[in-house]
């Protein structure tokens, strides 16, 4: 049984002072992760105290004005508008390429799903459930919508490289398709799908074709204009259709900003939801939300007009050094090896067949102070590359180095409990009870009065003790009849 909650939070009878407040979270902040040093590789982009202090001063300006009404804060429809048509230029758009702001990569993607499902709604009314096909290595922002909005997500597999196959996604195209879907790059492992190709077939089968560059449309133009060899995947590919792509990511904006950019407002004009019959007036928006914040809005164009083309050259520049950096350390580890392609400032890397225990390396990095993001299918570490790593890629190898050779002398670190989440994946093997016991996880975390529950106590339930017990030796069983279907498969390709 979980324990009873604890005496409720109320708010507090009298007000207390400003400054005790904001001391009191100050002192919150201090377990919180170490991203100005350097030390994490993911949730936060930094390009320097400076920066930062802008992003909050334009925050600030703009923290209590909302988008919803663009009638009335013609500030912010403007630097929305001003955000789009930069983005537009930069993915190479037509003159008739429209977008919106978002509050993050979720939710340009939400928007972008909705919008084909509404389309297809339209143009091909007999669909009962749509479908759009994407690579395995999709972000699972598109599980998540097309789970709420009725639309089937199938995928299907990538190449070694993880890399999507044109020919597997072709062979998957079928009545009930209503869009293809890419990345540019995918998340887990920096690796560019092969969009053009992707693209010849989607416009063979005239079905639209959406990009999925939130984290790469503000790193790629960059590394292109640096020289680096980056295959066309914007709107110089005819069939794409949409592009969504984060600010708050390599653009270097506040949290949480993304964009959502159309072709043209044929594609956008399915995005918009109205609403007539409403006592309080008509209701219209564009986006997922209906309250739009400015702060992040204003922090965003803030971002750009002060980091400029040279800015954001800068930046990347420094990025792909400390990933290039990195990936040649990690080449020169026995035992270890790199996932993926070098396409990016993504670096992902994994454990040789007969090297050491991926998730034991991980541990032993994480006990060095370094905030690890562990990946499965296969299994890996994953780093997103800032220029804020350039400082510490040398530092970064070393421990990595360490932390194997720490491993490799004493096996049973393999046995030693892994990170929260990745522990109990361990333990609920079986994909479906995966779920299950994260969803526990979630039900224990959002429990009245919890803030971070124990990921690693034992399960509660019957089952939960069951895998609690056996899940480990389920768990080899599994990894052993996945290799055997991916050798059968490899031989089947040949």
């Amino acid at each position: 049984m979980s324990a009873p909650p604890g005496p409720r939070v109320l708010i507090p009878a009298v007000g207390r002072a400003a400054t005790t407040v904001l001391d009191e979270l100050a002192a919150m902040k201090t377990p919180d992760a170490d991203w100005r040093r350097g030390r994490v590789f993911s949730l936060v982009y930094h390009a320097g105290e400076e920066h930062e202090r802008l992003l909050q001063q334009a925050h600030a300006l703009f923290a209590s004005a909302n988008l919803l009404n663009p009638m009335a804060f013609q500030s912010l429809r403007r630097m929305e508008a001003e955000i789009t048509q930069m983005v537009a230029g930069l993915f190479h758009g037509p003159p008739s390429a429209v977008g919106t702001v978002t509050s993050g990569g979720t939710e340009s993607i939400l928007c972008a799903v909705a919008t084909y499902r509404e389309l297809a709604r339209a143009k091909r009314p007999w669909i009962r459930r749509p479908q759009i096909v994407a690579p395995r290595t999709i972000h699972p922002a598109f599980d998540k919508a097309a789970h709420w909005f009725g639309v089937e997500l199938k995928k299907v597999d990538v190449d070694d490289d993880q890399r999507a196959q044109p020919e597997a996604l072709a062979r998957a195209i079928g009545r009930r398709t209503i869009a293809l879907a890419v990345s540019a790059p995918q998340y887990p492992h920096g690796t560019i799908d092969p969009v053009a190709e992707v693209g010849a077939i989607a416009a063979q089968h005239g079905l639209p074709l959406h990009v999925d560059a939130c984290v790469g449309g503000f790193m790629l133009p960059w590394l292109e204009r640096l020289g680096r060899p980056i295959a066309p995947w914007d709107f110089r590919v005819p069939a794409v259709t949409s592009i969504s792509a984060d600010l708050h990511k390599y653009g270097y904006a506040g949290k949480g900003a993304s964009t959502l950019t159309w072709r043209d407002m044929t594609w956008m004009r399915h995005q918009f939801f109205v609403a007539t019959d409403f006592p309080g007036g008509i209701y219209v928006s564009p986006t997922m939300i209906g309250t739009r914040p400015g702060g992040p809005l204003a922090a965003a164009w803030a971002a750009l007009q002060t980091q400029g083309e040279d800015g954001y050259v800068k930046l990347t520049g420094a990025a792909i050094d400390a990933a290039d950096r990195i990936r040649a350390g990690i080449r020169a580890i026995p035992g270890l090896t790199l996932i993926g392609r070098p396409d990016t400032t993504i670096v992902a890397w994994g454990a040789a067949p007969g090297g050491p225990d991926l998730y034991a390396i991980a541990d032993r990095l994480e006990a060095r102070g370094w905030s690890v993001d562990r990946t499965q299918h296969p299994a890996g570490v994953h780093l997103t590359v800032t220029a804020n790593h350039l400082a510490i890629a040398d530092d970064y190898v070393r421990d990595v180095r360490a932390a194997a050779d720490e491993v490799r002398a004493d096996p049973s670190l393999a046995r030693a409990p892994v990170a929260a989440m990745y522990g109990m994946m361990a333990k609920i093997p079986v994909r479906g009870l995966v779920k299950r016991g994260v969803r526990q996880l979630f039900e224990r975390m959002y429990a009245p009065g919890v803030i971070v529950p124990d990921a690693t106590a034992p399960a509660d339930d019957a089952v939960g003790r069951l895998l609690d017990k056996h899940g480990a030796k389920v768990d080899a069983v599994l990894d052993g009849v996945g290799k055997l279907r991916a050798k059968l498969k490899r031989g089947t390709r040949r």
